[in-house]
């Protein structure tokens, strides 16, 4: 993996993900179905939302990427290949075909997990690395096991863009 050089100013080595983090966290449940996942996406113009069980813990993250590589084509063609060899030119019957249908998946099904996470403490400079070196586009802030906040790289555009990251 190539070094990472983030050219910061004096004030952004001191600012933490508390000075860039957006408190407002939309969330999802473990149990909530894929069209409502991408409901809730498009509806707080957000790519990605932490899934968040009944006891308010951290349990994973899902994102576009994860509505919209989950299922290949490839799989309904192969499915569907081997019906028609199943029923030999004969209808199948409707319970048979019910039963073999691709259950509704649901964000537990759908997320990434483990989730890189930080504190609110957090250096932005740690957190720019961290990004860079996972490959992701946002991290969770939690205090207590709780998230309390999260920092996308656009947060991190935002600040750059006020002259607070770039020296």
């Amino acid at each position: 993996m190539p070094k990472i050089n983030v050219v910061m100013s004096d004030k952004a080595r001191t600012m933490q993900a508390k000075d860039v983090m957006r408190r407002r966290v939309v969330s999802v449940r473990p149990d909530t179905p894929v069209h409502e996942i991408a409901r809730t996406l498009v509806d707080n113009r957000i790519s990605a939302a932490p899934v968040i069980d009944l006891a308010g813990k951290l349990v994973g993250m899902v994102s576009e990427g994860d509505l919209i590589g989950s299922r290949p084509p490839q799989t309904d063609a192969r499915r569907d290949w081997w019906l028609a060899q199943l029923a030999e030119g004969e209808a199948l019957s409707a319970e048979f075909l019910a039963s073999i249908a691709p259950k509704r998946q649901t964000a537990q099904q759908m997320m990434s997990a483990p989730v890189v996470t930080i504190d609110e403490t957090t250096p932005v400079s740690e957190i720019a690395r961290l990004l860079c070196e996972h490959r992701i586009k946002r991290v969770p802030v939690v205090a207590d096991g709780h998230v309390v906040g999260i920092v996308s790289r656009a947060d991190l555009v935002c600040a750059m863009a006020k002259g607070l990251l770039t020296g």
